[in-house]
């Protein structure tokens, strides 16, 4: 039977004992997942680059009853170099020896221009931030996503990285290499238990969508916490064997 992750629902213990990193988890999406992960028994880290930020959100998910104690990974994605990624994965194996989930959702949205418009510098850093980043942090992880039974990573996709849409410049094109990225990917580890996929939030209530959208009515968006039904199947259980895809949370 085929499951709409939209309509996913799942019983409260469906995440015990994972280990999850979670990137962008200071704020919208990530800080939601990271809370709901961690009330699911995931052990979550927390990735950002604020550390008022994340430990905010490390005592919100510390005050979750039950919850296992969250981590705090600092790193710059706009500035980090290799040796940074490498210390994380390092940090995480010598700490928990296995990685079940990886969820790339830190990204940013850049200028809203034409092309001809666009600003060079500008260019490259979404690029960088958004899947640059996302390649070399993948990269180093897969060595402890392997030591996982059932090892899952998500990318985070957006409409505009599916049909191209005037004046989203680099983030559509950073979006359209993020689903190529995940797909590569899968496609790699077609015949192991590594399942890849990439969900696109849709309209949320984020800072990054009010980036976007300045004008328009927030209280007619989700919020990060109603799209997560889609980000718990792909993390569990239930999505085994489920690769190369690309799913809408709403």
């Amino acid at each position: 039977m085929s499951i709409d992750p939209r309509e996913y629902t799942y019983p409260t213990d469906i995440l015990r004992d994972r280990i999850i990193l979670i990137t962008g988890a200071s704020d919208g999406i990530g800080r939601a997942l990271a809370s709901q992960a961690a009330e699911l028994g995931a052990q979550v880290i927390l990735h950002g680059r604020n550390v008022d930020k994340l430990e905010a959100v490390y005592d919100q998910v510390e005050a979750i009853d039950g919850a296992p104690r969250p981590s705090i990974a600092v790193i710059d994605l706009a500035t980090a170099d290799s040796t940074a990624y490498v210390s994380l994965a390092e940090n995480l194996d010598q700490e928990f020896g296995r990685l079940d989930g990886l969820v790339h959702n830190a990204g940013i949205l850049g200028d809203r221009y034409s092309i001809e418009q666009y600003d060079a510098a500008m260019w490259q850093k979404v690029m960088h931030v958004n899947v640059t980043s996302a390649f070399a942090l993948t990269q180093v992880c897969l060595p402890i996503l392997q030591q996982s039974e059932d090892p899952s990573v998500i990318f985070t996709s957006s409409g505009v990285g599916r049909v191209g849409r005037a004046f989203w410049g680099a983030y559509a094109v950073s979006k359209f290499a993020t689903e190529g990225l995940s797909q590569v990917l899968a496609d790699e580890h077609r015949h192991g238990k590594l399942r890849v996929n990439c969900i696109n939030p849709g309209a949320t209530r984020t800072g990054m969508r009010l980036e976007a959208y300045p004008a328009e009515d927030r209280d007619a968006l989700k919020r990060p916490e109603d799209i997560l039904a889609a980000y718990i199947y792909l993390l569990g259980p239930d999505s085994q064997g489920v690769t190369g895809q690309s799913f809408d949370a709403q």
